[in-house]
């Protein structure tokens, strides 16, 4: 990323291929380490963040709101997620099928691919502070909509304003860390943003999973509005005015896909992972129940397993170069959901479960690690189109896992998810490794 100009002031708006500089070429193999930067001046330090004149130093600041931050992707990611653990209440209460109501999920990562770089676009001057707040609203009162909603077209009304919000604040908030805390510190800070993903498997889907089981999906929904109301509150005491650095025009954001050879490969190596992951993974407990014979009692238990593992994986993928990392991450998959498709046995289910998560938990951090390498001068702009087709991912899996599961059999979801991660495992290596081999070794 460029260097931050002066408090209160824009910075000049850099070329759309990014810099010159290793890391903003065109080819995917830039020497900045995955999540920090290569511009040509360091960005402002903690305290000192573009849109604040006269701010002295005060590093916790910076770090408070890079917690709110990622308690905002926390928020937003389980509520994009929350459907996975409750396909099945859902659908016998609304009288539709697992493989319709797998629309929860295919509706908001369709709209949150479009809005992502909309959003960015629309929001040209504003503070991004403001924007961040206004979408955190929105999908707050999507849940609590959707709690009280009487049939499943209302429900997937709402679900569409959840992809508006997410699609949104994960564009803008995926490049903050680099205007929040020192340089130094951008890696780290990068992964506890990203660390909000991992956390809502964790936390969120299986705690909305158990409130589905204890008092009804529509109290899952409404537990997730209240957070989304709490989330604000610490985006509006915790994040500091952060005035836009440049616009971003949709011109920009084309030719940058158009002329940057290593964003080209980003987006599309994200499309393959996380279409295969979310071809298998929206349908996790249909197939822990029918495959691995896991009882439905256990499935939430299960599912907090995997949120830990992805936790890990998130921060030992954090410090580690993007490339190499998504080259381990696709191919472990591949072996992963293979096996649990064809595995039977509770034993079998719940070990590769855990390694599911601790693979797919590297994830998130690393594409934007490799977007930040690719385009250091243009991380909001590389971002926004990374979260589009992430997004646009997460629908397109949901609705190829939905076909399969319906047309098929639940193993064939995790079965097609493995070969889409093979294909990504040989995308990351032909188009990032086999090119640069000096970078990864």
């Amino acid at each position: 990323m460029t260097a931050a100009a002066a408090p209160g002031s824009p910075a000049p708006s850099p070329e759309p291929g990014g810099s010159p500089e290793p890391g903003g070429s065109s080819e995917p193999g830039g020497s900045s380490e995955p999540g920090g930067s290569s511009a040509s001046a360091p960005p402002p330090a903690a305290g000192s963040i573009p849109g604040r004149a006269g701010s002295g130093p005060a590093p916790w600041k910076g770090w408070a709101a890079v917690c709110a931050v990622a308690l905002g992707i926390f928020c937003l990611i389980t509520s994009e997620l929350l459907p996975v653990g409750l396909l099945t209440p859902v659908g016998a209460d609304l009288g539709v099928s697992d493989g319709t109501a797998g629309l929860m999920v295919t509706v908001p990562g369709l709209v949150a691919g479009f809005c992502a770089p909309l959003v960015t676009v629309a929001a040209g001057r504003l503070d991004r502070r403001l924007v961040l707040c206004v979408l955190i609203a929105l999908t707050a009162a999507a849940n609590l909509a959707a709690a009280l909603a009487p049939g499943f077209a209302v429900v997937l009304a709402a679900r569409l304003l959840v992809g508006v919000g997410v699609g949104g604040f994960w564009a803008i908030a995926g490049g903050l860390a680099v205007r929040l805390v020192p340089e130094r510190h951008v890696g780290r800070a990068t992964a506890l943003v990203f660390g909000g993903v991992p956390t809502a498997s964790v936390l969120g889907v299986p705690a909305g999973t158990l409130l589905g089981e204890l008092g009804g999906w529509r109290t899952a929904f409404a537990a997730v509005g209240v957070l989304g109301l709490v989330t604000l509150t610490a985006l509006v005491v915790l994040l500091p005015p952060l005035p836009p650095t440049r616009h971003i025009g949709f011109r920009q954001l084309t030719a940058l896909l158009r002329e940057n050879r290593a964003v080209r490969a980003g987006v599309l190596v994200t499309f393959l992972v996380v279409t295969g992951q979310f071809a298998a993974y929206t349908f996790v407990r249909p197939i822990l129940q029918d495959v691995s014979g896991v009882d439905a009692g256990f499935v939430s238990t299960l599912l907090l397993g995997y949120g830990v593992a992805g936790v890990a994986g998130n921060f030992l993928a954090g410090v580690r170069d993007a490339y190499r990392t998504l080259l381990v991450i696709s191919a472990a998959l591949s072996v992963i959901l293979a096996l649990i498709a064809v595995l039977p046995g509770p034993a079998a289910g719940t070990t590769l479960l855990l390694a599911w998560g601790l693979a797919y938990g590297g994830v998130s951090v690393s594409v934007q690690g490799w977007m930040i390498k690719a385009a250091p001068a243009a991380t909001e702009a590389a971002s926004s189109l990374m979260v589009a087709m992430f997004n646009l991912a997460i629908a397109a899996g949901a609705l190829f896992g939905g076909l399969a599961v319906d047309g098929i059999s639940a193993p064939a979801a995790p079965l097609g998810g493995a070969a889409l991660m093979l294909v990504a495992a040989v995308t990351v290596w032909a188009t990032a490794i086999r090119r640069r081999p000096d970078r990864v070794g």
